[in-house]
Protein backbone atom coordinates (compact mmCIF):
# COMPACT_ATOMS: atom_id res chain seq x y z
CA UNK A 1 0.00 0.00 0.00
CA UNK A 2 1.56 3.49 -0.93
CA UNK A 3 1.64 6.35 1.21
CA UNK A 4 -0.90 8.41 -0.35
CA UNK A 5 -3.77 5.59 -0.04
CA UNK A 6 -2.37 5.08 3.33
CA UNK A 7 -3.19 8.71 4.59
CA UNK A 8 -6.41 8.76 2.82
CA UNK A 9 -7.47 5.38 4.94
CA UNK A 10 -6.69 7.33 7.75
CA UNK A 11 -10.40 10.07 6.89
CA UNK A 12 -12.44 6.31 6.23
CA UNK A 13 -15.60 7.01 8.17
CA UNK A 14 -17.40 4.65 10.40
CA UNK A 15 -20.50 4.93 8.44
CA UNK A 16 -22.65 2.75 5.73
CA UNK A 17 -21.88 3.20 2.10
CA UNK A 18 -20.34 1.87 -1.41
CA UNK A 19 -16.19 1.58 -2.00
CA UNK A 20 -14.25 1.68 -5.08
CA UNK A 21 -11.02 0.34 -5.53
CA UNK A 22 -9.02 1.51 -8.66
CA UNK A 23 -5.63 0.91 -10.32
CA UNK A 24 -3.10 2.95 -10.90
CA UNK A 25 -4.55 4.21 -14.28
CA UNK A 26 -7.84 4.99 -12.79
CA UNK A 27 -9.88 1.46 -13.97
CA UNK A 28 -12.17 0.73 -11.59
CA UNK A 29 -11.41 -2.94 -9.99
CA UNK A 30 -13.97 -3.67 -7.75
CA UNK A 31 -16.94 -2.06 -6.25
CA UNK A 32 -17.69 -3.43 -2.73
CA UNK A 33 -20.44 -2.34 0.27
CA UNK A 34 -19.44 -1.48 3.72
CA UNK A 35 -21.91 -1.92 7.38
CA UNK A 36 -18.79 0.29 8.65
CA UNK A 37 -16.76 1.66 5.80
CA UNK A 38 -13.93 2.21 8.19
CA UNK A 39 -13.64 -1.24 9.05
CA UNK A 40 -14.46 -3.17 5.57
CA UNK A 41 -11.92 -0.84 3.18
CA UNK A 42 -8.98 -1.29 6.07
CA UNK A 43 -9.63 -5.01 5.85
CA UNK A 44 -7.86 -5.16 2.92
CA UNK A 45 -4.84 -3.97 3.26
CA UNK A 46 -4.33 -5.87 7.00
CA UNK A 47 -3.22 -9.50 7.06
CA UNK A 48 -3.17 -11.43 3.61
CA UNK A 49 -3.03 -14.72 5.33
CA UNK A 50 -6.66 -16.13 5.31
CA UNK A 51 -7.50 -13.96 2.03
CA UNK A 52 -7.72 -16.27 -1.10
CA UNK A 53 -5.93 -15.96 -4.10
CA UNK A 54 -8.19 -13.73 -6.06
CA UNK A 55 -8.24 -11.48 -3.20
CA UNK A 56 -4.75 -11.22 -2.88
CA UNK A 57 -4.05 -10.12 -6.42
CA UNK A 58 -7.06 -7.79 -6.14
CA UNK A 59 -5.27 -5.54 -3.65
CA UNK A 60 -1.80 -6.03 -5.37
CA UNK A 61 -3.44 -3.92 -8.31
CA UNK A 62 -5.27 -1.21 -5.97
CA UNK A 63 -3.33 1.84 -6.13
CA UNK A 64 -5.82 4.24 -4.91
CA UNK A 65 -9.39 3.75 -3.38
CA UNK A 66 -12.74 5.71 -2.83
CA UNK A 67 -15.98 5.92 -1.48
CA UNK A 68 -19.24 7.69 -0.65
CA UNK A 69 -21.63 7.45 2.14
CA UNK A 70 -25.21 6.15 2.50
CA UNK A 71 -27.96 6.91 4.96
CA UNK A 72 -28.17 3.29 5.84
CA UNK A 73 -26.63 -0.36 4.71
CA UNK A 74 -30.05 -0.60 2.67
CA UNK A 75 -28.93 2.07 0.69
CA UNK A 76 -25.31 1.07 0.09
CA UNK A 77 -27.39 -2.40 -1.06
CA UNK A 78 -28.83 -0.96 -3.85
CA UNK A 79 -26.75 1.67 -5.24
CA UNK A 80 -23.95 -1.56 -5.28
CA UNK A 81 -25.89 -2.96 -7.68
CA UNK A 82 -25.99 0.09 -9.61
CA UNK A 83 -22.38 0.77 -9.79
CA UNK A 84 -21.43 -2.77 -10.51
CA UNK A 85 -24.15 -2.42 -13.42
CA UNK A 86 -22.01 0.71 -14.77
CA UNK A 87 -18.60 -0.11 -14.32
CA UNK A 88 -18.86 -4.02 -14.47
CA UNK A 89 -15.62 -4.34 -12.58
CA UNK A 90 -13.69 -7.18 -13.49
CA UNK A 91 -13.09 -8.65 -10.06
CA UNK A 92 -16.62 -8.33 -9.10
CA UNK A 93 -16.87 -10.80 -11.79
CA UNK A 94 -14.39 -13.07 -10.49
CA UNK A 95 -15.22 -12.52 -6.46
CA UNK A 96 -18.43 -14.06 -6.95
CA UNK A 97 -17.48 -17.64 -7.00
CA UNK A 98 -19.60 -18.23 -10.33
CA UNK A 99 -22.69 -17.56 -8.44
CA UNK A 100 -25.41 -16.41 -10.40
CA UNK A 101 -27.23 -12.99 -9.26
CA UNK A 102 -30.54 -12.52 -7.12
CA UNK A 103 -33.43 -10.98 -8.39
CA UNK A 104 -36.50 -9.64 -6.97
CA UNK A 105 -39.63 -10.65 -8.62
CA UNK A 106 -43.27 -9.34 -8.32
CA UNK A 107 -45.85 -10.28 -10.39
CA UNK A 108 -48.53 -7.32 -10.09
CA UNK A 109 -50.59 -8.89 -13.43
CA UNK A 110 -52.02 -11.73 -10.72
CA UNK A 111 -55.23 -11.07 -8.29
CA UNK A 112 -53.18 -11.26 -5.23
CA UNK A 113 -49.00 -10.80 -6.53
CA UNK A 114 -46.56 -12.06 -4.23
CA UNK A 115 -42.74 -10.90 -3.53
CA UNK A 116 -40.33 -14.33 -3.87
CA UNK A 117 -36.93 -14.47 -5.43
CA UNK A 118 -34.74 -16.18 -8.44
CA UNK A 119 -31.76 -16.05 -10.02
CA UNK A 120 -33.51 -16.77 -13.53
CA UNK A 121 -35.46 -14.05 -14.56
CA UNK A 122 -38.02 -15.18 -17.13
CA UNK A 123 -40.16 -13.17 -19.80
CA UNK A 124 -43.88 -13.97 -18.08
CA UNK A 125 -44.81 -10.39 -17.42
CA UNK A 126 -43.91 -9.87 -13.83
CA UNK A 127 -41.64 -7.25 -12.78
CA UNK A 128 -38.11 -7.67 -11.88
CA UNK A 129 -35.50 -6.10 -10.06
CA UNK A 130 -31.94 -6.35 -9.46
CA UNK A 131 -29.49 -7.74 -10.11
CA UNK A 132 -28.18 -7.74 -6.58
CA UNK A 133 -24.60 -9.62 -5.89
CA UNK A 134 -25.72 -10.73 -2.20
CA UNK A 135 -28.38 -12.72 -1.43
CA UNK A 136 -28.48 -12.93 1.72
CA UNK A 137 -28.49 -9.25 2.24
CA UNK A 138 -31.38 -8.55 -0.22
CA UNK A 139 -33.40 -11.24 1.71
CA UNK A 140 -32.56 -9.67 5.45
CA UNK A 141 -33.32 -6.13 3.00
CA UNK A 142 -36.62 -7.64 2.36
CA UNK A 143 -37.42 -9.16 5.72
CA UNK A 144 -37.26 -5.24 6.89
CA UNK A 145 -39.33 -3.90 4.03
CA UNK A 146 -41.99 -6.30 4.97
CA UNK A 147 -42.96 -4.60 8.19
CA UNK A 148 -43.67 -1.31 6.38
CA UNK A 149 -44.85 -2.76 3.46
CA UNK A 150 -46.71 -5.71 3.89
CA UNK A 151 -46.35 -8.54 1.33
CA UNK A 152 -47.72 -12.42 0.59
CA UNK A 153 -44.39 -14.72 -0.37
CA UNK A 154 -47.32 -17.10 -1.17
CA UNK A 155 -51.11 -17.11 -3.04
CA UNK A 156 -53.43 -16.34 -0.47
CA UNK A 157 -56.03 -19.17 0.49
CA UNK A 158 -58.95 -16.87 0.43
CA UNK A 159 -62.35 -17.79 2.90
CA UNK A 160 -59.82 -19.23 5.60
CA UNK A 161 -58.81 -17.57 8.55
CA UNK A 162 -56.08 -14.98 9.09
CA UNK A 163 -52.39 -16.48 9.58
CA UNK A 164 -49.84 -15.63 12.03
CA UNK A 165 -47.80 -13.44 9.68
CA UNK A 166 -51.31 -11.72 9.08
CA UNK A 167 -51.77 -10.86 12.38
CA UNK A 168 -47.94 -10.14 13.23
CA UNK A 169 -48.34 -7.23 10.32
CA UNK A 170 -46.43 -9.21 7.29
CA UNK A 171 -49.26 -9.97 5.43
CA UNK A 172 -52.56 -8.14 4.78
CA UNK A 173 -54.97 -7.22 7.26
CA UNK A 174 -58.13 -9.42 7.30
CA UNK A 175 -60.45 -7.28 5.07
CA UNK A 176 -57.91 -6.35 2.58
CA UNK A 177 -59.04 -6.04 -1.05
CA UNK A 178 -56.82 -6.41 -3.81
CA UNK A 179 -56.91 -2.73 -5.37
CA UNK A 180 -55.83 -1.69 -1.82
CA UNK A 181 -52.79 -4.68 -1.28
CA UNK A 182 -51.35 -3.70 -5.01
CA UNK A 183 -51.50 -0.19 -3.68
CA UNK A 184 -49.12 -1.41 -0.86
CA UNK A 185 -47.21 -3.25 -3.51
CA UNK A 186 -46.72 -0.65 -5.74
CA UNK A 187 -45.00 1.44 -2.69
CA UNK A 188 -42.60 -1.04 -2.14
CA UNK A 189 -41.59 -1.05 -5.40
CA UNK A 190 -41.38 3.07 -5.36
CA UNK A 191 -39.04 2.20 -2.32
CA UNK A 192 -36.57 -0.40 -4.91
CA UNK A 193 -36.79 2.81 -7.36
CA UNK A 194 -35.80 5.42 -4.53
CA UNK A 195 -39.08 7.27 -3.19
CA UNK A 196 -38.14 6.78 0.01
CA UNK A 197 -38.70 10.97 1.08
CA UNK A 198 -41.63 10.56 -1.20
CA UNK A 199 -43.14 8.12 0.39
CA UNK A 200 -42.70 9.07 3.98
CA UNK A 201 -44.03 12.75 2.59
CA UNK A 202 -47.34 10.57 1.47
CA UNK A 203 -47.63 8.47 4.53
CA UNK A 204 -47.68 11.27 6.53
CA UNK A 205 -50.09 13.22 4.60
CA UNK A 206 -52.29 10.41 4.70
CA UNK A 207 -51.96 10.26 8.44
CA UNK A 208 -52.67 13.56 9.51
CA UNK A 209 -55.79 13.33 6.70
CA UNK A 210 -56.90 9.82 8.87
CA UNK A 211 -56.75 11.84 11.50
CA UNK A 212 -59.23 15.20 10.69
CA UNK A 213 -61.25 12.12 9.93
CA UNK A 214 -61.58 11.24 13.19
CA UNK A 215 -60.20 7.68 11.77
CA UNK A 216 -58.00 7.19 14.54
CA UNK A 217 -57.22 3.24 14.14
CA UNK A 218 -56.48 4.07 10.63
CA UNK A 219 -54.44 7.29 11.75
CA UNK A 220 -52.43 5.01 14.37
CA UNK A 221 -51.19 2.14 11.61
CA UNK A 222 -49.93 4.89 9.17
CA UNK A 223 -48.21 6.52 12.25
CA UNK A 224 -46.39 2.64 13.31
CA UNK A 225 -45.52 2.39 9.15
CA UNK A 226 -44.14 5.85 9.48
CA UNK A 227 -41.81 5.45 12.45
CA UNK A 228 -40.79 1.75 10.77
CA UNK A 229 -40.21 3.70 7.32
CA UNK A 230 -37.72 5.85 9.50
CA UNK A 231 -36.55 2.95 11.44
CA UNK A 232 -34.79 1.48 7.99
CA UNK A 233 -32.49 3.40 8.22
CA UNK A 234 -30.93 2.20 11.63
CA UNK A 235 -31.11 -1.82 10.48
CA UNK A 236 -28.32 -3.60 9.85
CA UNK A 237 -28.61 -5.32 6.30
CA UNK A 238 -27.36 -3.90 2.98
CA UNK A 239 -32.85 1.32 -0.95
CA UNK A 240 -33.93 3.80 -1.38
CA UNK A 241 -30.60 5.38 -3.46
CA UNK A 242 -28.18 7.34 -2.10
CA UNK A 243 -26.37 8.62 -5.07
CA UNK A 244 -22.53 9.40 -5.34
CA UNK A 245 -21.23 12.80 -4.24
CA UNK A 246 -21.17 13.95 -7.65
CA UNK A 247 -17.69 15.61 -7.46
CA UNK A 248 -16.54 12.28 -6.76
CA UNK A 249 -17.67 11.03 -9.85
CA UNK A 250 -14.82 10.87 -12.45
CA UNK A 251 -17.12 9.90 -15.44
CA UNK A 252 -19.06 12.97 -14.72
CA UNK A 253 -16.00 15.46 -14.37
CA UNK A 254 -14.61 14.28 -17.44
CA UNK A 255 -17.97 14.38 -19.37
CA UNK A 256 -18.05 17.84 -18.49
CA UNK A 257 -14.69 18.65 -19.47
CA UNK A 258 -15.16 17.01 -22.20
CA UNK A 259 -17.72 18.80 -23.88
CA UNK A 260 -17.24 22.06 -21.87
CA UNK A 261 -20.40 22.19 -20.08
CA UNK A 262 -21.43 24.89 -17.39
CA UNK A 263 -21.32 22.45 -15.04
CA UNK A 264 -21.13 18.93 -13.95
CA UNK A 265 -24.25 17.16 -15.19
CA UNK A 266 -26.38 16.40 -12.43
CA UNK A 267 -29.29 14.90 -14.79
CA UNK A 268 -28.75 13.32 -17.67
CA UNK A 269 -32.05 12.22 -19.64
CA UNK A 270 -31.65 9.32 -22.79
CA UNK A 271 -34.31 8.46 -25.28
CA UNK A 272 -34.67 6.12 -27.77
CA UNK A 273 -37.56 4.42 -30.06
CA UNK A 274 -38.74 1.33 -30.66
CA UNK A 275 -41.09 0.14 -32.76
CA UNK A 276 -41.53 -2.93 -35.81
CA UNK A 277 -42.16 -1.38 -38.93
CA UNK A 278 -43.73 1.11 -37.62
CA UNK A 279 -46.36 -0.06 -35.44
CA UNK A 280 -46.42 0.32 -31.48
CA UNK A 281 -44.21 3.08 -31.81
CA UNK A 282 -42.71 4.10 -28.44
CA UNK A 283 -39.89 6.17 -27.04
CA UNK A 284 -38.30 6.14 -23.73
CA UNK A 285 -37.03 8.82 -21.43
CA UNK A 286 -34.57 6.87 -18.81
CA UNK A 287 -32.88 9.93 -16.10
CA UNK A 288 -29.88 9.45 -14.71
CA UNK A 289 -29.27 11.53 -11.52
CA UNK A 290 -25.72 12.34 -10.25
CA UNK A 291 -24.35 8.99 -12.71
CA UNK A 292 -27.06 6.23 -10.95
CA UNK A 293 -30.23 5.19 -12.98
CA UNK A 294 -33.13 7.14 -11.02
CA UNK A 295 -36.08 5.01 -11.71
CA UNK A 296 -38.66 6.85 -10.29
CA UNK A 297 -38.42 9.63 -12.84
CA UNK A 298 -38.60 6.84 -16.01
CA UNK A 299 -41.09 7.84 -18.46
CA UNK A 300 -42.33 6.35 -21.83
CA UNK A 301 -44.00 7.68 -24.34
CA UNK A 302 -46.90 6.73 -26.91
CA UNK A 303 -46.52 8.41 -30.28
CA UNK A 304 -49.60 10.06 -31.57
CA UNK A 305 -48.87 8.94 -35.28
CA UNK A 306 -48.02 5.17 -35.96
CA UNK A 307 -44.73 5.75 -38.80
CA UNK A 308 -41.80 4.02 -39.48
CA UNK A 309 -40.04 7.10 -39.30
CA UNK A 310 -37.45 7.35 -36.36
CA UNK A 311 -36.61 11.15 -37.07
CA UNK A 312 -40.00 12.36 -36.74
CA UNK A 313 -40.63 9.86 -33.50
CA UNK A 314 -37.63 11.57 -31.69
CA UNK A 315 -39.23 15.25 -33.15
CA UNK A 316 -42.54 14.58 -31.54
CA UNK A 317 -40.76 12.73 -28.29
CA UNK A 318 -38.43 15.94 -27.90
CA UNK A 319 -41.11 17.85 -28.39
CA UNK A 320 -43.93 16.26 -26.09
CA UNK A 321 -41.28 16.34 -23.23
CA UNK A 322 -40.39 19.68 -23.21
CA UNK A 323 -43.98 21.04 -23.38
CA UNK A 324 -44.75 24.01 -20.28
CA UNK A 325 -46.86 20.77 -18.48
CA UNK A 326 -43.55 18.74 -18.56
CA UNK A 327 -41.00 21.10 -17.75
CA UNK A 328 -43.13 22.22 -14.71
CA UNK A 329 -43.25 18.53 -13.43
CA UNK A 330 -39.58 16.86 -14.33
CA UNK A 331 -37.74 20.18 -14.71
CA UNK A 332 -34.77 20.78 -17.19
CA UNK A 333 -32.17 17.79 -17.60
CA UNK A 334 -28.54 19.01 -17.81
CA UNK A 335 -27.76 17.19 -20.66
CA UNK A 336 -29.78 14.96 -23.01
CA UNK A 337 -28.35 11.61 -24.85
CA UNK A 338 -30.02 10.83 -28.14
CA UNK A 339 -29.62 7.11 -29.01
CA UNK A 340 -29.25 7.33 -32.73
CA UNK A 341 -27.10 9.28 -35.21
CA UNK A 342 -27.18 12.37 -37.47
CA UNK A 343 -31.19 12.24 -38.54
CA UNK A 344 -32.73 11.49 -34.68
CA UNK A 345 -30.12 14.46 -33.19
CA UNK A 346 -31.24 16.99 -35.74
CA UNK A 347 -34.52 15.92 -34.81
CA UNK A 348 -34.16 16.79 -31.54
CA UNK A 349 -32.51 20.17 -32.19
CA UNK A 350 -35.05 21.23 -34.06
CA UNK A 351 -37.23 20.30 -31.50
CA UNK A 352 -35.38 21.61 -28.30
CA UNK A 353 -34.98 25.27 -31.26
CA UNK A 354 -39.26 25.25 -31.97
CA UNK A 355 -39.82 24.83 -27.84
CA UNK A 356 -37.09 27.74 -27.12
CA UNK A 357 -35.36 25.15 -24.73
CA UNK A 358 -31.45 26.02 -24.45
CA UNK A 359 -30.05 21.95 -23.29
CA UNK A 360 -26.70 20.73 -24.44
CA UNK A 361 -27.75 17.71 -26.46
CA UNK A 362 -25.53 14.53 -28.28
CA UNK A 363 -26.34 11.28 -30.04
CA UNK A 364 -24.63 8.08 -29.44
CA UNK A 365 -24.16 6.34 -32.73
CA UNK A 366 -24.85 2.18 -32.64
CA UNK A 367 -22.02 0.39 -34.23
CA UNK A 368 -18.90 2.46 -32.96
CA UNK A 369 -20.34 3.83 -29.78
CA UNK A 370 -19.87 7.74 -31.41
CA UNK A 371 -20.52 10.72 -29.95
CA UNK A 372 -22.21 13.05 -32.13
CA UNK A 373 -22.31 16.50 -31.51
CA UNK A 374 -23.96 19.40 -33.63
CA UNK A 375 -21.24 22.28 -33.84
CA UNK A 376 -23.92 24.91 -33.84
CA UNK A 377 -26.45 24.09 -32.46
CA UNK A 378 -25.97 21.50 -30.00
CA UNK A 379 -25.84 24.06 -27.08
CA UNK A 380 -22.53 22.68 -26.95
CA UNK A 381 -18.84 24.61 -26.69
CA UNK A 382 -17.32 22.70 -28.92
CA UNK A 383 -13.77 24.69 -28.94
CA UNK A 384 -12.13 21.77 -26.81
CA UNK A 385 -13.32 19.82 -30.05
CA UNK A 386 -12.30 21.66 -32.65
CA UNK A 387 -8.79 22.07 -30.70
CA UNK A 388 -8.52 18.30 -30.52
CA UNK A 389 -9.69 17.63 -34.67
CA UNK A 390 -6.41 20.19 -35.02
CA UNK A 391 -4.02 18.84 -32.58
CA UNK A 392 -5.04 14.68 -32.36
CA UNK A 393 -4.21 12.70 -29.60
CA UNK A 394 -4.00 9.53 -28.14
CA UNK A 395 -7.23 9.47 -25.65
CA UNK A 396 -9.68 10.88 -27.77
CA UNK A 397 -10.48 10.45 -31.79
CA UNK A 398 -12.35 13.74 -33.12
CA UNK A 399 -13.65 14.13 -37.06
CA UNK A 400 -15.16 17.16 -38.19
CA UNK A 401 -18.15 16.08 -40.55
CA UNK A 402 -19.62 19.29 -42.26
CA UNK A 403 -21.17 20.75 -38.97
CA UNK A 404 -21.15 17.70 -36.81
CA UNK A 405 -18.17 16.43 -34.47
CA UNK A 406 -17.67 12.60 -34.64
CA UNK A 407 -15.85 11.93 -31.09
CA UNK A 408 -14.47 8.17 -30.71
CA UNK A 409 -13.84 7.96 -27.29
CA UNK A 410 -11.95 4.36 -27.41
CA UNK A 411 -9.78 4.71 -30.29
CA UNK A 412 -8.47 1.45 -32.15
CA UNK A 413 -11.19 -0.42 -30.94
CA UNK A 414 -13.66 -1.27 -33.29
CA UNK A 415 -16.97 -3.27 -33.64
CA UNK A 416 -18.07 -5.41 -36.52
CA UNK A 417 -21.62 -5.74 -35.71
CA UNK A 418 -24.24 -4.02 -37.32
CA UNK A 419 -25.71 -2.84 -33.65
CA UNK A 420 -23.18 -2.42 -31.04
CA UNK A 421 -21.83 -5.24 -28.82
CA UNK A 422 -21.12 -2.14 -26.14
CA UNK A 423 -17.78 -3.31 -26.65
CA UNK A 424 -17.65 -4.91 -23.43
CA UNK A 425 -15.59 -7.89 -24.54
CA UNK A 426 -12.32 -6.55 -24.77
CA UNK A 427 -10.73 -4.29 -22.26
CA UNK A 428 -11.56 -0.30 -22.32
CA UNK A 429 -7.99 1.62 -22.70
CA UNK A 430 -8.28 5.45 -22.91
CA UNK A 431 -8.38 8.49 -20.80
CA UNK A 432 -12.18 8.41 -21.06
CA UNK A 433 -13.24 4.77 -20.13
CA UNK A 434 -15.26 5.77 -17.16
CA UNK A 435 -17.52 8.30 -19.73
CA UNK A 436 -17.72 5.31 -21.93
CA UNK A 437 -19.23 3.07 -19.40
CA UNK A 438 -21.50 5.77 -18.41
CA UNK A 439 -22.86 6.34 -21.68
CA UNK A 440 -23.00 2.84 -22.59
CA UNK A 441 -25.33 2.35 -19.15
CA UNK A 442 -27.32 5.44 -19.94
CA UNK A 443 -27.96 3.98 -23.77
CA UNK A 444 -28.56 -0.05 -22.71
CA UNK A 445 -31.15 1.50 -20.32
CA UNK A 446 -33.32 3.54 -22.52
CA UNK A 447 -32.97 1.19 -25.32
CA UNK A 448 -34.30 -2.03 -22.42
CA UNK A 449 -37.08 0.57 -21.36
CA UNK A 450 -38.22 1.44 -24.61
CA UNK A 451 -38.08 -2.03 -25.63
CA UNK A 452 -40.24 -3.59 -22.80
CA UNK A 453 -42.77 -1.18 -23.36
CA UNK A 454 -42.81 -1.94 -27.04
CA UNK A 455 -43.40 -5.71 -26.06
CA UNK A 456 -45.93 -5.11 -23.95
CA UNK A 457 -47.97 -2.94 -26.51
CA UNK A 458 -47.04 -5.71 -28.72
CA UNK A 459 -48.43 -8.73 -26.78
CA UNK A 460 -51.60 -6.66 -25.81
CA UNK A 461 -52.12 -6.32 -30.14
CA UNK A 462 -51.70 -9.69 -30.26
CA UNK A 463 -53.74 -11.13 -27.76
CA UNK A 464 -56.44 -8.61 -28.04
CA UNK A 465 -59.98 -10.02 -27.66
CA UNK A 466 -63.74 -9.78 -29.52
CA UNK A 467 -64.14 -8.68 -25.84
CA UNK A 468 -62.35 -5.28 -26.53
CA UNK A 469 -64.45 -4.47 -29.82
CA UNK A 470 -67.62 -3.96 -27.44
CA UNK A 471 -68.73 -0.45 -26.53
CA UNK A 472 -69.27 -0.37 -22.34
CA UNK A 473 -67.03 -3.49 -21.32
CA UNK A 474 -63.93 -2.39 -19.95
CA UNK A 475 -60.89 -3.50 -18.65
CA UNK A 476 -62.41 -4.29 -15.27
CA UNK A 477 -65.53 -5.84 -16.95
CA UNK A 478 -63.14 -8.36 -19.12
CA UNK A 479 -60.90 -9.22 -16.57
CA UNK A 480 -64.03 -9.95 -14.50
CA UNK A 481 -65.16 -12.15 -17.26
CA UNK A 482 -61.94 -13.73 -17.97
CA UNK A 483 -61.69 -15.19 -14.51
CA UNK A 484 -64.85 -16.01 -14.31
CA UNK A 485 -64.77 -18.19 -17.41
CA UNK A 486 -61.40 -18.62 -18.05
CA UNK A 487 -61.73 -18.07 -22.17
CA UNK A 488 -63.10 -16.17 -24.63
CA UNK A 489 -64.43 -19.26 -26.10
CA UNK A 490 -66.45 -19.62 -22.76
CA UNK A 491 -67.97 -16.30 -22.47
CA UNK A 492 -69.53 -16.92 -25.39
CA UNK A 493 -70.98 -20.06 -24.75
CA UNK A 494 -72.04 -19.01 -21.26
CA UNK A 495 -75.94 -19.20 -20.78
CA UNK A 496 -77.43 -15.43 -20.11
CA UNK A 497 -78.18 -15.96 -16.78
CA UNK A 498 -74.36 -17.09 -16.56
CA UNK A 499 -73.94 -13.57 -17.63
CA UNK A 500 -76.17 -11.81 -15.60
CA UNK A 501 -74.85 -13.71 -12.47
CA UNK A 502 -70.98 -12.33 -13.65
CA UNK A 503 -71.46 -9.11 -15.23
CA UNK A 504 -75.35 -7.92 -14.34
CA UNK A 505 -78.06 -7.62 -16.16
CA UNK A 506 -77.22 -4.48 -18.47
CA UNK A 507 -73.83 -4.93 -19.54
CA UNK A 508 -74.87 -9.34 -19.91
CA UNK A 509 -77.34 -7.71 -22.63
CA UNK A 510 -74.10 -5.99 -24.35
CA UNK A 511 -72.19 -9.04 -24.89
CA UNK A 512 -75.40 -11.24 -25.68
CA UNK A 513 -76.18 -8.86 -28.89
CA UNK A 514 -72.33 -8.69 -29.74
CA UNK A 515 -70.88 -12.38 -29.22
Amino acid sequence: MNRKLEKKLQSLPSSPGVYFHKSADGEILYVGKAAVLKNRVRQYFQSQRDMDVKTRALVAEVVDTDWTVTESEIDALFLESEMVKRYMPRFNILLRDDKSQMYVRIDMKSEWPTVSFTRNPADDGAEYFGPYFNGYAIKKALRYLRRVFPYYTKPPKLNQRADLDAHIGLSPAPGTTSDEYKAVLRKLIRYFEGGRKTLAREIEKEMKQAAKRHDFETAARLRNRLRDLAELQRKIMFGDREFLDISKDRALSDLATLLNLPKIPARIEGYDISHMGGTNVVASMVVFTNGVSNRSEYRKFKTRIERNNDTGNMHETITRRFSDKNIKAWGLPDLLLIDGGKGQLDAAIRALREREITVPVISIAKREEELIVHGRYSNIDVSLLENLVKNPTDSVDVMRSGEYYVVNLHPGQRNASAHSKNLRGGSLSGTYNDVVKLFQRIRDESHRFAVSYHSVLKRQKQTASDLEQIPGIGPATRRKLIRTFGSLRAVKSASEQQLVDAVGASKATMLRAHL
